[in-house]
């Protein structure tokens, strides 16, 4: 009778661990849905290039002075801990890189006023534009499902998209961005 109860009790014990591994299982590949790459709209993305945003200081900046060289967008936000954390990264490849052919994009997805508070206290050296709440519709043509942040585009010298990245740039990401172009 002992041996009947210890078979049943490990026979639950496989049940209940396969079913929480499928469980896990399926979590996680709910998760990594949310911060899945879709396709990228080709059509917003050859409107990309003729779109104008204000920087901070109040000025129109128009992407397509950045065509024909890569460019390397970045969306972002003040309240964004992982955005706020990558921009030196960003600023480090961007100072290293320009005299290479290499531009760098910030656009903020967020209120002029706390744009402007951190970049007096930031300074970085690549330019800002506001693209506001609009700009997670723009990172979402782009492919951004979940409209995460932050959310990087790296484009081409010829305008095409290259990479993308959802969630906190690397210094391993900015290493293979280098060496496309």
């Amino acid at each position: 009778m002992g041996d009947i109860k210890k078979s049943n009790l490990n026979r639950r014990r496989w049940l209940y661990g396969g079913v929480a591994a499928l469980a896990g299982l399926g979590g996680a590949g709910l998760a990594l849905r949310k911060f899945d790459l879709n396709a990228v709209d080709e059509t917003a993305l050859a409107a990309l290039w003729g779109m104008s945003f204000e920087t901070p200081e109040g000025a129109q900046l128009s992407l397509s002075t950045f065509r024909g060289r890569p460019l390397l967008i970045n969306f972002w936000a003040t309240w964004c801990p992982p955005c706020v954390e990558e921009l030196p990264l960003l600023d480090s490849f961007y100072r290293q890189n320009k005299a290479n052919g290499w531009q760098v994009v910030g656009l903020a997805v967020d209120r002029l006023e706390p744009v402007q508070t951190f970049l007096s206290r930031q300074s970085l050296g690549f330019p800002m534009a506001l693209a506001g709440m609009a700009g997670i519709s723009l990172s979402k043509s782009m492919g951004n499902l979940g409209g995460g942040l932050p959310f990087t585009v790296v484009l081409g010298a010829n305008g095409g998209m290259l990479d993308r990245k959802i969630g906190k740039v690397s210094q391993q990401d900015l290493t293979r961005w280098h060496g496309l172009k």
